[in-house]
């Protein structure tokens, strides 16, 4: 299987990745974990632009062709010979993150977003996990967590509100595929929540 799990910034998405990966390798499954932007070394290399630096250090247009970018490159190099080999994938963030985030949140590009990934990616995770929580609850995490990766959370609460709305009207949108996750709670019950809605 190929699964991502989204949400806003500081949902306790990457987490609950992690978890659901040491969850099916103690089941015996082969596992590969990524994220994005990243998980290839070119990918990574374009993470750096992408996160660090100023909110407004690039255009909707610019950020959406860079994540493009580092998305190819981590589908060429890893997904793709991953699930060739018949491993699972989780990833954190794919290409609902880029529907969200430079298609809706940041400008209203939702159709370049969907143009681009049909012309460039191609591929869909088989299940999305969306961890949903309160924007001001995630945006205090990520002000606690610190670090230079918190370009995105420096644009605001609004901005954080816009990106909850955004995930939930996708779930809306693609039922088949997206799962809205309650990420209220412990770690423990969150994954729990998580294990629950695999098919």
């Amino acid at each position: 299987m190929f699964i991502s799990f989204e949400g806003i910034d500081g949902s306790g998405k990457s987490t609950q990745a992690r978890r659901l990966a040491q969850s099916l390798r103690e089941g015996g499954a082969e596992v590969v974990l990524t994220r994005e932007p990243g998980g290839s070394p070119g990918a990574e290399e374009i993470r750096k632009l992408l996160v660090e630096g100023g909110g407004e250090r690039w255009s909707p247009e610019t950020e959406l062709l860079l994540f493009t970018a580092a998305r190819r490159d981590h589908v060429e190099r890893l997904i793709r010979p991953a699930l060739a080999r018949k491993a699972t994938v989780i990833t954190d963030r794919f290409a609902d993150s880029s529907r969200v985030y430079q298609g809706l949140a940041r400008a209203e590009n939702r159709l370049l977003v969907e143009d681009l990934h049909r012309l460039v990616i191609g591929i869909e995770p088989d299940l999305t996990f969306v961890i949903d929580i309160a924007p001001d609850i995630s945006l205090a995490r990520g002000t606690l967590r610190g670090g230079a990766e918190d370009r995105f959370e420096s644009l605001g609460l609004e901005f954080q509100q816009r990106l909850r709305r955004g995930f939930l009207d996708l779930a809306a949108e693609l039922p088949d595929r997206l799962r809205i996750i309650d990420g209220s709670g412990t770690e423990d019950e969150v994954a729990a929540r998580v294990l629950a809605a695999l098919p």
